[in-house]
């Protein structure tokens, strides 16, 4: 009787564990990034989007943006003449070009990723003199589901030097 019930627990644990080793959950496959091509598609909307700024075509930049799109840029000193003339053109007034100068951009995901660096804006003021105004930024970028291509969701500026 006793080698009965033995018999019956090894059977019952051996039958347990072909059971378990059978029911193991498959996780999906995740997808791989290529980031050498995401970070060619980031470059891609950054050369179009400086290209429409220096070609004044300022109805087409929205499209380099999310529909809810935040961007703080300085406020203080240089760029407050900036601004206003932006808001306000008089004179000469002319936005000439922007640049930008990642220093480091990471994909965080498939449809995240930040971009970190620095900037120049060059503009004509009211009485014809050029100025250069330069910026640290920080945006996060996001793909856009429907077209694939990544568009600036937030950024935030500031006059500091990333040399400082």
């Amino acid at each position: 009787m006793k080698n009965l019930g033995l018999l019956l627990l090894v059977l019952a644990l051996v039958s347990c564990k072909e059971k378990s080793d059978q029911q193991e959950i498959q996780q999906p496959e995740q997808q791989r990034i290529d980031i050498a091509s995401e970070l060619a598609a980031i470059e891609e909307t950054r050369t179009a989007f400086q290209l429409a700024v220096r070609e004044n075509r300022f109805s087409d930049l929205q499209k380099y943006g999310t529909p809810d799109v935040k961007s703080l840029t300085p406020s203080c000193g240089a760029w407050e003449p900036f601004k206003e003339l932006r808001k306000n053109p008089s004179g000469q007034f002319h936005y000439d070009s922007l640049v930008m100068r990642p220093v480091e951009t990471i994909i965080v995901s498939d449809s995240i990723a930040y971009d970190f660096g620095m900037s120049s804006t060059y503009y004509t003021d009211e009485e014809g003199k050029s100025v250069e105004l330069t910026a640290t930024f920080l945006a996060v970028l996001k793909k856009d589901k429907t077209d694939g291509i990544w568009k600036l969701h937030r950024e935030v500026a500031n006059t500091r030097n990333l040399d400082d």
